[in-house]
């Protein structure tokens, strides 16, 4: 057996079936299509989600809640993050470049310092936003915390 000679299993594959090639074919006339009405002309298309004048699903399920369009995201970053960033990288300061390339954030993203996790280093972090224990934890250990 070689790739010249691969053929797929006997029976799984069909030949499509050719409409609107004659009366002989067996599909020729309305090609399938039945008589009259929208759906037998060409250029037809159904509305998208269209259920045959059923109420169609995205009217059925109520809608609730809402976006708040001026909503800030942020990464979290743990103190234990910057910790393991502390010993394995031997950083002192650490910034939002720094942690874009250690990939915990993306481009775009703002970052947030959170509590969790011991912290023994002394560090400078910058970052967009810090909870107030995550603050008090790197200033306990001499550390400065600089907003963005």
């Amino acid at each position: 057996m070689n790739l010249s000679n691969l053929k797929p299993a006997k029976g799984s594959t069909k030949s499509e079936k050719r409409i609107g090639r004659g009366q002989g074919s067996g599909r020729g006339g309305t090609s399938t299509r039945g008589h009259k009405g929208a759906q037998s002309r060409s250029g037809y298309s159904r509305k998208i989600g269209f259920e045959g004048g059923q109420m169609p699903l995205y009217r059925r399920v109520p809608k609730f809640g809402f976006k708040n369009i001026n909503r800030v995201e942020y990464t979290a970053v743990n103190l234990s993050t910057l910790q393991y960033l502390a010993d394995n990288k031997h950083l002192t300061t650490i910034d939002v470049e720094v942690l874009q390339q250690n990939g915990l954030l993306g481009k775009n993203d703002r970052v947030k310092i959170l509590a969790k996790g011991e912290l023994t280093a002394k560090l400078n972090v910058t970052a967009h936003a810090f909870s107030e224990k995550a603050k008090q934890m790197i200033e306990a250990n001499g550390g400065v915390v600089t907003k963005l």
